[in-house]
């Protein structure tokens, strides 16, 4: 083993506990009694880094809800795996839903795990077992050319070591039939030390294989003090190393759920240098739904309100589910009844179809 970089060092003095949290923040008995139960089920890491964006004195403050457990996550209600990942698992560790893209769970390790995450189901394989699967998953996108893109997600794609990420890049940019590379990874928010503080070593893996097959960074600003000066540093040295920052909002109670945050979020996004890709509504995940989900019919209001507070670039994303039958973009009101638009559909059949269906107005899901 190396030396430890200084990202390294950090994420050692990640809050990993309750009893860590408690040194923070006040809670009553019965909060405490429901955060050590919920750390026995989902677990706990939050970087210090992060931690200092909260405003202490505020309960509902919106970063504090995105990292602190709340009792909520034992409310009942929700689905272990909304989208079907497990049905279109390929290769353990890949799946193949969308037929241009192959889905990589490259590790189940993050930096911060997100109280929202709709994977807290994953315990998962490491992401040296998943690795070993390389070989196995090369051969199956060789065997697929319709599979242009591979997306090396988690986890957090960047919290594999930079050996690790070589592979991938070293594997996918060597086949013909792949255009380009992603990788999904909330470092630059929660975490961006990983980038700016490793020495030059993954900006430069980056800088190398981008000349080969250009690569994507996919990544998840939520409000708009996530946009920090390093958060916007560590942006700008993946932009520098030729790659090109997308990110991907979900819309959040308590969170981003008004007009101002969220054209305040997507106006600063593009000022940074990141393209509005997504805002997704919230999975009605086990753990989450009860918490974090708004409404569709409000989501659009909010939606289209906080569009004509944003520039044309930043006003550029899709409000869309991924929903087991695809992506569905959430276009509006026709009358008593909501539109909808498969962007992305796992059958033929449904590309490009447009739907309208009647909508309650407490429907988060269908």
């Amino acid at each position: 083993m190396g030396k430890e970089k200084e990202w390294q060092k950090k994420l050692d003095e990640c809050i990993r506990s309750v009893a860590d949290i408690t040194q923070r923040f006040r809670f009553t008995e019965d909060e405490l009694k429901s955060l050590l139960d919920i750390e026995k089920r989902y677990p706990v890491c939050i970087p210090e880094y992060y931690l200092d964006l909260i405003d202490p004195d505020d309960n509902k403050d919106p970063i504090r809800k995105m990292c602190i457990p709340d009792a909520m996550e034992f409310s009942p209600g929700g689905s272990k795996d909304t989208s079907g990942e497990g049905d279109n698992t390929v290769v353990q560790g890949m799946q193949h839903k969308y037929p241009q893209t192959a889905l990589i769970l490259s590790t189940n390790q993050c930096a911060m795990y997100c109280r929202h995450c709709f994977r807290k189901r994953l315990v998962g394989y490491s992401s040296q077992e998943i690795a070993k699967r390389l070989p196995e998953m090369a051969a199956y996108v060789k065997s697929h050319p319709e599979i242009s893109n591979v997306l090396i997600s988690g986890g957090d794609a960047f919290l594999n070591s930079n050996e690790v990420i070589e592979k991938y890049l070293e594997t996918f940019t060597s086949i013909s039939s792949i255009s380009f590379i992603r990788f999904g990874t909330r470092t630059p928010v929660s975490f961006p030390f990983r980038i700016t503080e490793d020495e030059g070593v993954l900006t430069a893996l980056l800088a190398e294989y981008s000349k080969k097959k250009q690569i994507f960074i996919v990544t998840q600003f939520n409000h708009p003090r996530e946009i920090t000066a390093e958060a916007v540093k560590a942006v700008k040295m993946l932009s520098g190393a030729g790659c090109v920052v997308f990110n991907q909002t979900v819309l959040l109670k308590g969170v981003n759920d008004n007009p101002s945050a969220l054209a305040s979020l997507m106006n600063g996004l593009v000022e940074a240098g990141v393209i509005p890709y997504y805002v997704f509504q919230c999975r009605p995940v086990e753990g989450v739904k009860n918490q974090f989900q708004v409404p569709i019919v409000q989501g659009f209001e909010i939606v289209d309100k906080a569009k004509a507070m944003m520039s044309g670039p930043a006003k550029s994303f899709r409000y869309a589910m991924s929903h087991p039958t695809g992506k569905i973009e959430i276009l509006g009101k026709m009358g008593e009844n909501m539109l909808f638009k498969y962007h992305q559909a796992r059958n033929a059949e449904d590309n490009a179809r447009i739907f309208t269906r009647p909508i309650d107005e407490n429907e988060c899901w269908f």
